[in-house]
């Protein structure tokens, strides 16, 4: 049972892509069904391909950004099929875990 029986549980998943491939990340989210999305541009970070820094003045496309959507937990196989695919050819990170929310209308 649910610590908190008032909220509805889905799937938090973050993709962090470099700039240019955020409008193809989109594309995947709304053919899945997401509903919508949060994008934090100019995200920094250090992972395989090393140190990333943030924010470029003029140019979100040389920079990592961060895309945030949540999802009933039946969307998430296909998102991150999809996503392997642009992942396999670019670098780029997605994480999957467990959140909760108060307005399911808003995510269904």
């Amino acid at each position: 049972m649910s610590p908190w029986p008032s909220l509805t549980p889905m799937a938090r998943i973050e993709v962090v892509v470099d700039g240019a491939h955020v409008p193809t990340v989109k594309e995947v989210l709304a053919a899945a069904g997401a509903r919508g999305w949060t994008l934090l541009p100019g995200v920094s970070g250090l992972g395989h391909h090393g140190e990333r820094t943030g924010r470029l003045l003029f140019n979100d496309h040389d920079t990592l950004s961060l895309l945030i959507s949540v999802v009933p937990s039946e969307q998430v196989e296909p998102i991150v099929a999809a996503l392997r695919g642009l992942l396999d050819d670019h670098h780029g990170v997605v994480f999957v875990s467990e959140t909760h929310v108060s307005r399911e209308d808003h995510f269904r």
